[in-house]
């Protein structure tokens, strides 16, 4: 058998899986060819299948060095449920339990053997000989990116673990991590001395995950209000506070909400009783600090807000990362306010090392540009990781948004009449005063003498700041890299001044969250099927999503399996727990087809997976083909857009898709003429991706809609 045969049949005996993801197969080959490896995958990407699959095949036993307990101990339980002998050792046990744990690894009982980074330089001189006799054959650094004091969650016991490569030369070493950018990644390699390592970057795109960003005014009421939509999900809660967390808790259960908080002022007891009693599904939603979550594999979290804006973008990828594991559709919402940026500036200084705070400050900068900028999320997170994407993801609230340009020159004229007339050495806030004529014992005296006192009173506080936003954002404004942020001229500024350049600026209307689709499941059937997978877990004393995904349970409420080799095709059950756990899905799943006269939909599952291969086919969901039969049936855009209580933005990109894909054709949007000429435009700009410096070589009388779908068409011919 080929060693792509062995991995493959690992994949679908073990972990109940019939194909890899991302990177995962290459990085697998890397390792057991004996290479060294770095794996840069999203949260919820199946790192841990790139050690743990490698474990099972490799001789003697695979060692993973693992930061917090609670991750140590969720991993050792998925892989039981999964069939493959696993344990960790660390300090929440007993002496007793520690030797027990130490005579298997001696007896070759265990295939992987999870330790905390602090064991190895603690005593290293016994734990390396411990390690000699139980004979390795890998070992895996998760979370890497703590070794970094360039990443956004430096941990010192980390620099230590270099000694691995001194101690066992010939050893492959895998580190992986979720979100490192260039410089991290370097530092990841040079700290872990790996040796010549191949280094697999995925994609860092988490398409199941719709971003957010919502001002933070009655941030309470409008959680409140998101929460009454989803009575039944699980998700986290971050705030920036210890005493943030316990008052939100308290109130949420005043709501009547299964809620708990959770954060390092509290006794380690404490802290894994809530964070099991999460686990469990005893508790909904955890309000937490961000020392909450990185022990957290639960793959059914359906959202993650941030109460209080993070630090950086590192961070709240990592956050929002925590929901949708299972792939199905989760909601990152983030509360914004310019206070609480204000204040974290105040927190991030770090006493004795200018290096650190510089970079911390940077960091802060740019995830307040991400919640201000006036573009796609997706593609702003990405880009941020090196990572090219599309200006439209149709699943953040500003591809959901309605967007209008808006010609907005002799507003910024005053504006940048005002910072010359005052000798470019204020920032914003006074700028802003100085324009509305507000706070007058703020305004010297002579400025109350200038032209531009008052000019700017038609427009209100909040429309002035967007318009400052925008222009820096467009670069036709400048501000120092100091705390007070003066606005100062460009070259671009005085082209505006003079008149030589107009000022448009895409303006996003605040719109209602994407539209749940409708489920395809059988509904009552997938909460029998969570009872059963529950009354499974308790019995074993698990989290129940460590039996099966919520994914899992979805397939099988869909395509009602009836026999043994049909749940093998289930994605997520394995021959293990088909073993194991088949015979209780099998009976609910029976009498419910018998109760409901309904009869196993499984030949259905083998298209469904070759379309999933297709090279180049589009997943059309269940909201776009609502869409297309709704255009079928003769309904405008404005009108669908009417019907469903979306934004006409949204129904232009569900029909994008199928211009795209050669189902509808352009002439049903796009006169010929038109659509000659933004086709040229498209050839000449090479743009393919983003609308914006399309539209800005075409005339006003252009619409974004008529672009959009010009350049799906583009696609399709070419």
């Amino acid at each position: 058998m080929s060693l792509k045969q062995q991995i493959h049949q690992a994949l679908q005996h073990h972990f109940g899986y019939s194909q890899f993801r991302l990177s995962q197969q290459q990085i697998i080959e890397a390792v057991l060819d004996g290479n060294d490896v770095l794996a840069i995958m999203p949260t919820g990407g199946g790192k841990s299948v790139c050690y743990q699959l490698p474990a099972v095949l490799l001789p003697g036993i695979t060692i993973v060095v693992s930061p917090l307990i609670a991750l140590m101990k969720d991993q050792v339980d998925g892989l039981l449920a999964n069939g493959i002998p696993a344990a960790y050792l660390n300090s929440s046990q007993s002496q007793a339990e520690q030797q027990n744990i130490i005579v298997k690894a001696l007896n070759g009982d265990l295939k992987l053997l999870y330790i905390a980074p602090e064991r190895i330089p603690a005593n290293s001189a016994a734990f390396f000989d411990f390690l000699r006799k139980i004979n390795p054959s890998l070992f895996a650094i998760d979370e890497a990116h703590c070794i970094s004091s360039w990443g956004h969650d430096f941990r010192p016991e980390y620099l230590k673990l270099a000694v691995l490569k001194d101690v066992f030369p010939h050893l492959p070493v895998i580190a992986l991590t979720a979100s490192a950018d260039d410089l991290t990644q370097k530092d990841i390699l040079e700290k872990l001395a790996l040796h010549h390592p191949q280094v697999f970057v995925s994609s860092f795109n988490r398409p199941n995950i719709y971003y957010y960003i919502r001002k933070k005014k009655d941030a309470l009421g409008q959680m409140s209000k998101y929460l009454a939509q989803h009575p039944d999900d699980s998700g986290i809660i971050y705030t920036l506070s210890r005493a943030s967390t316990e008052s939100l808790a308290e109130k949420l259960r005043g709501q009547g909400y299964m809620a708990a908080c959770y954060h390092a002022g509290m006794d380690s007891g404490a802290r894994n009783r809530v964070q099991e009693q999460f686990q469990r599904d005893e508790v909904k939603i955890i309000v937490a600090t961000i020392a909450f979550g990185m022990g957290i594999d639960k793959s059914n979290v359906r959202f993650v807000i941030h109460y209080d804006v993070p630090k950086n973008l590192e961070g709240y990828y990592q956050e929002t990362g925590r929901a949708g594991r299972d792939g199905l559709r989760s909601d990152a919402i983030t509360y914004y306010s310019a206070g609480d940026i204000m204040k974290l500036k105040g927190f991030i200084t770090i006493d004795g090392n200018p290096q650190q705070t510089s970079i911390a400050r940077k960091k802060l900068d740019q995830m307040q540009e991400f919640c201000e900028s006036e573009c796609c999320r997706r593609q702003y997170l990405l880009q941020y990781f090196g990572e090219p994407a599309p200006a439209y993801c149709g699943s953040c609230d500003y591809c959901l948004s309605s967007l209008e340009e808006k010609d907005v020159t002799i507003d910024a004229q005053k504006l940048l009449s005002a910072i010359v007339r005052t000798g470019e050495r204020y920032g914003p806030a006074y700028l802003i005063d100085l324009l509305r004529a507000t706070g007058a014992d703020k305004i010297l005296p002579a400025h109350k003498e200038l032209k531009t006192y008052g000019v700017g009173k038609s427009l209100k506080k909040e429309e002035w700041q967007w318009l400052v936003k925008q222009m820096l954002q467009n670069h036709m404004l400048a501000r120092t890299d100091d705390q007070y942020g003066t606005l100062l001229l460009n070259d671009k500024s005085r082209s505006i001044l003079k008149g030589e350049i107009a000022v448009k600026l895409v303006m996003k209307k605040e719109n209602a969250e994407a539209q749940e689709e409708d489920a395809v499941y059988e509904k009552e059937l997938m909460k029998t099927l969570r009872q059963v997978r529950q009354e499974i877990a308790d019995a074993q004393h698990v989290p129940s999503y460590n039996i099966l995904a919520d994914s899992t349970l979805a397939d099988m409420a869909t395509f009602l399996p009836q026999k043994p080799e049909e749940l093998l095709l289930i994605s997520g059950f394995g021959d293990y727990k088909v073993g194991r756990y088949g015979t209780a899905f099998l009976k609910a799943i029976k009498d419910y087809c018998a109760s409901h006269n309904l009869q196993s939909r499984m030949p259905l599952v083998k298209t469904k997976r070759e379309r999933s291969t297709a090279p180049k086919e589009k997943k059309l969901s269940n909201t776009m083909q609502v869409t297309f039969q709704l255009f079928q049936d003769g309904n405008s855009i404005v009108e669908i857009a009417a019907q469903r209580n979306m934004s006409p933005t949204t129904i232009e990109g569900h029909l994008a898709t199928f211009v795209e894909n050669g189902e509808l054709s352009i002439t049903k949007f796009v006169e010929k003429d038109r659509l000659a000429t933004i086709l040229q435009v498209i050839k000449q700009s090479g743009q393919t991706i983003a609308l914006k410096p399309i539209k800005d070589l075409l005339s006003d009388e252009y619409t974004y809609g008529e672009i959009r779908l010009a350049l799906a068409y583009y696609k399709y011919v070419n």
